[in-house]
Parts: C-alpha cells; structure tokens; sequence
C-alpha cells in the first residue's frame, strides 16, 4: 500500500490497524479512516497539475500500493462550472456547481468505487457485495466488472429502473427488496456472512471515502487555491461530505490550505431527514428514520452508519443541516437546467432548493463562495425527469 499510508484509524475507538488488509468495521462498531503521513513535500499543489484527468493524480493521500495500477474508467476531475445567470437570480454571483453527472456511470459515487475495488482486488478480494438504492450499486458493477471480480447488488424495489438494469447489464447479480436500502443491507447480511463477499457499503470498509475525499481537493485545484465559503451536499450515507472534511485536514498538513475550512452543509429529504432530526436536537448520534418517502433514491438512507462523523463535520465547520420537499428538488432540477444547462438528479435538485432556503433566512451572505454539489446525472432519473417536464410550459401536447 502507498508508502504515505501509516495506519488505518477506528472513527470511534482510536484504534489503530496496520494497511494492507481488507477491513470492515472495526469491532467496537466505528467505521474505519485510512491515515497518511503528510508534510509540505508530499504532493505540492503545482505538482498534479500536469498529471492524469482523474482522481489518481492525488496518487500520494491515495491508498493505492507502489506499482499497483488502479481500476479505473477515468474517474473524477469533473467540471466546476460558475453559475452566472442563476447566481445573478439569487444574488451570489460566485456561485458554482461541482458537475458529478460526468463521472463514469453517470455519478460521483464511482469516486469511491473505484479506490474501493482497486484496493479490495489488490488485497485478494474476488467477489464484492452492496446494498445500494440506486447509483452506488451501478458504480461497484461498472468497477467490479473492470476488475474481474464478481458482484453482488441488493437493491430496494422501488429503486430507478435505470439503476437496476445498469447493474444487470454489467454483469452483477441483482437482488430486489422489499423496503428501504437498510432492509436490503439486513438481508445481504447473511450471505455476505456464509458466501464469503466482500462489503463494500457505504463505510462499512475504509476506501471508499478515499475517493469521495478527492471532490474537496479538486475544488480548490479548480479554484487556484481558494477555499470557498460554503458547501452545500446532498446527504444520505454521507460518504462524501465526510470525505471532503477529512481532506480539508489532510490539504492543512500539505500546506494546499492555511485551515480556513468551508461551513458543510448536509441536505436531506423531508420524508427521510434522520441526520436532520439528530442536528437540531443536538443529538451526537442519528436515529432511525422510519418508512422514508422521497423520490430521491439517493437521500433515502433511513440510518447512515457514518451519522456521528456526518454530525461531527457540520458542527466543527459552522454548518447545518436541513431538509427539503420532493416538489421543491424538482423544481431547482428545472431551474438549474434552464437557467444553466445542466440536468441534474432529484439530489443535485436538492442543493439548490437548500441554497434558496438559506439565502431566504440570511445565512448566506451576497459575497460568499458557494459550491453546490450535482451528485448525479439526471437522465439516470427517468421517472423524475418526466415529472419536471410535465410541471414545465413546454411540456409535448
């Protein structure tokens, strides 16, 4: 494994693991962290400028073992686009939005998925197994596929149809279950447990974060350094928003940042909001969030096991958490498409609905920096797409 790597953390306990086995959780129950040693000579920022178009070119705060190839499709580096016609609408004129439709299978989840399979191959896995409600179980076929390995996809039976036939059409076995995507996680339990797959959910292994995390540092290579003001991410396991707090650490280590850090903003559903529920009453651990209604499949993560680093991270970078209504993410789907190009996902739909929310209550001040993050394309979305069309003037007669 990378040189730079020195240990592997419990979120929760502290404990300390070598690098270079497969992991899950820890056994106290806390997820896992993947550690580096890090100074200002690690990786100048100068120095992945002319390198690769993909995630990898951070190769040195990425868990990726000397002469070890990545399984990659050419992952990450996705747009950054200045949103000026809407940012003029809302009065943030340096508002911009980190385009993950553009990612391989159409998400941001391959990020993680392909640090994931790329270290499970490497350390012997053969078959790989996920609960997903939607694009993270396309993004572990897409991946396991270009591995070689075996995979294994339980997904709840109302997930997208693009979602589930993507995964079929590469090759995974596909499993639909009744429910919610932890009622999918609690029937792969077993045969994960008696049949010998790997787990790849969302983290319940340490490497998947590792690609999230690298969103963080493309946005202040796109931004020549800057750190914006505010980050505004849709949020149901919460992968990425934990991913890019931990990268903020690491950049302070590499001398990418003097420690101003972005306020991280987390967006849920209102039919499934727990890590909502838990921020207000000040909860430092999120129940479950029983029967969750929304159409974004993305969002509807009734109990997210990462739920006290997701909390940890909104409070330690000034920021908050709220919920929006499935009618109001379809409209901000409409208005980023029509104002700025761009179709995105009910939870990409979800971010700019945030931003009107706050703007509104003055928590967004004129002359911030704001990114929102498009987590995924929206033509993945068909049954969505359809419903914002049918609310739009230009609707087929």
């Amino acid at each position: 494994m990378n040189s730079n790597v020195s240990h592997i953390e419990c979120s929760r306990c502290g404990k300390q693991l070598p690098p270079g086995r497969l992991y899950n959780l820890c056994e106290c129950g806390g997820p896992l962290l993947v550690r580096y040693q890090l100074s200002r000579d690690t990786m100048p920022r100068d120095a992945v400028v002319a390198r690769e178009k993909t995630l990898w070119r951070y190769r040195e705060v990425l868990p990726l073992a000397p002469g070890a190839s990545p399984v990659t499709l050419g992952e990450g580096l996705t747009p950054l686009l200045h949103a000026a016609r809407l940012g003029e609408r809302l009065g943030l004129p340096h508002l911009y939005l980190k385009d993950e439709g553009t990612n391989p299978t159409g998400s941001f989840k391959a990020r993680g998925q392909s640090v994931a399979i790329t270290v499970a191959r490497e350390l012997g896995a053969r078959k790989v197994a996920i609960p997903s409600a939607g694009n993270a179980g396309g993004a572990m076929a897409a991946y396991a596929a270009a591995a070689g390995l075996e995979a294994l996809v339980y997904m709840p039976e109302r997930t997208p149809v693009m979602n589930r036939l993507e995964c079929a059409i590469l090759g995974a076995e596909v499993r639909l279950i009744a429910g919610s995507i932890k009622d999918c996680g609690r029937a792969l339990a077993e045969r994960i447990r008696t049949e010998g797959w790997f787990d790849v959910s969302t983290l319940k292994e340490p490497y998947r974060i590792e690609g999230k995390k690298t969103m963080a540092y493309e946005v202040v290579e796109q931004l020549d350094g800057r750190v914006p003001d505010v980050m505004i991410y849709p949020t149901g396991g919460g992968t990425g928003l934990v991913g890019m707090w931990k990268a903020f650490d690491e950049m302070e280590q590499l001398g990418w940042t003097s420690g101003r850090r972005p306020r991280m903003i987390a967006v849920q559903a209102t039919g499934c909001a727990p890590m909502v529920r838990a921020f207000e009453s000040g909860a430092d651990r999120a129940e479950e969030w029983l029967d969750p209604a929304t159409l974004a499949s993305g969002l509807s993560v009734p109990s997210a096991v990462g739920d006290a680093l997701i909390l940890r991270a909104i409070r330690e970078s000034g920021g908050t958490a709220l919920a929006v209504d499935d009618d109001a993410m379809l409209r901000a789907v409409r208005q980023l498409a029509q104002s700025e190009g761009v179709v995105t996902s009910p939870e990409g739909g979800a971010t700019l609905a945030a931003l009107e929310d706050l703007r509104d209550r003055r928590l967004i001040a004129p002359s911030e920096s704001v990114v929102l993050f498009l987590t995924g394309s929206g033509y993945k979305y068909l049954e969505a797409l359809e419903k914002v069309a049918q609310n739009g003037k230009h609707w087929m007669q």
